[in-house]
């Protein structure tokens, strides 16, 4: 259902600002480099990572999200996430039905 609510807020986005996001894994797994990301992600896989603090569940939510992707950043492993393991048949499926960011 969620993606149904989804959907229309990305289609928003796209008539916003045309080309300059990059809808991943729709667009493709290759990031260019002079457009923003748009991807899905599964706080439940981070979140246990991070205490939480006096945060709300949301803000614990985007706070690991974005955590987790600094550290991936910093140690360079963030394009493997972006670049999954799949083989030919599952890149295919992926770029049509969605990826979570993460999942490798």
């Amino acid at each position: 259902m969620s993606s149904h609510a989804g959907i229309p807020w990305l289609k928003y986005i796209m008539d916003q600002v045309g080309n300059s996001v990059h809808f991943w894994p729709f667009d493709g797994f290759e990031l260019p480099s002079e457009r923003s990301v748009v991807a899905e992600v599964y706080p439940a896989i981070f979140k246990n990572r991070y205490p939480r603090d006096k945060r709300t569940n949301d803000e614990h939510d985007a706070y690991a999200i974005a955590m987790w992707l600094k550290q991936m950043d910093k140690i360079g492993a963030l394009e493997r996430y972006f670049n999954p393991p799949l083989s030919p048949a599952e890149h295919r499926h992926a770029e049509l039905e969605g990826w979570i960011l993460g999942i490798t």
